[in-house]
């Protein structure tokens, strides 16, 4: 089998640690508003609400919205009755535009990016993956997220269409993700499928998803790992 063409990256805890991160805000928004929560907690539940929060859009209850937006409602319930001027829980939300890359991430794309196109294939707005890649420095070499389908990852409209915007057979492109679920769903729609371990996605202690031997097509430790697979 030949290798992949391109290579269509998830990005929230497969290329940035998404739970550091927003901890780490949520413990400096705490601070400045004078807020006592569990902020460890309340960051798992703001991600928690996500998946609930895209079904309400598939089920017709909201018409399309952005993840920011959604990021948004999740936080104001999360909130509650707090007394929080609306300039601070815009930027409290934009902290999902902030996050770091995993120490890997940066090098590992530079590596691939020589020998594959490669792009984001996520749930986050444009505008947010751009915010992002600007300021972790990701490699990128365009943007693609589920926004310009008008269908979130894992319906199947979003990975043809990245196919499609890249002018790529669904054979000939592979999503990377730390997520079996999403990659399953990717294989499903005849993409190739790469899957890497990031053990700490979810914070120390927590298992890891199962996944069967040889389900998907390259399995690594992260994505100097993968390069070095793909021969990059």
């Amino acid at each position: 089998m030949t290798g992949p063409r391109a290579l269509a990256f998830d990005v929230f805890g497969t290329v940035v640690d998404w739970r550091s991160g927003i901890i780490a805000e949520l413990q400096s928004f705490g601070s400045r508003q004078g807020l006592q929560r569990d902020w460890v907690s309340f960051a798992d539940a703001w991600r928690a609400g996500y998946a609930p929060a895209m079904d309400r859009v598939r089920r017709g209850e909201l018409p399309w919205t952005r993840i920011d937006d959604l990021h948004r409602e999740i936080l104001l319930e999360l909130l509650g009755d707090a007394a929080v001027p609306e300039s601070d829980i815009d930027d409290l939300n934009r902290a999902w535009h902030r996050l770091i890359p995993w120490p890997d991430a940066v090098p590992g794309l530079q590596r691939l990016k020589q020998r594959f196109v490669i792009t984001t294939l996520s749930n986050g707005n444009v505008s947010l993956l751009t915010d992002m890649a600007k300021n972790a420095g990701l490699p990128w070499d365009c943007v693609i997220s589920a926004e310009l389908f008008g269908h979130y990852k894992p319906d199947p409209q979003a990975y043809q269409g990245c196919a499609r915007l890249l002018d790529v057979a669904p054979g000939d492109l592979m999503l990377v993700a730390c997520h079996p679920g999403d990659l399953r769903a990717a294989r499903d729609s005849g993409l190739r499928t790469g899957y890497v371990v990031r053990p700490l996605e979810r914070g120390p202690g927590h298992p890891l998803p199962t996944v069967e031997d040889g389900e998907f097509d390259v399995v690594a430790h992260d994505f100097i790992d993968l390069a070095r697979q793909l021969g990059a």
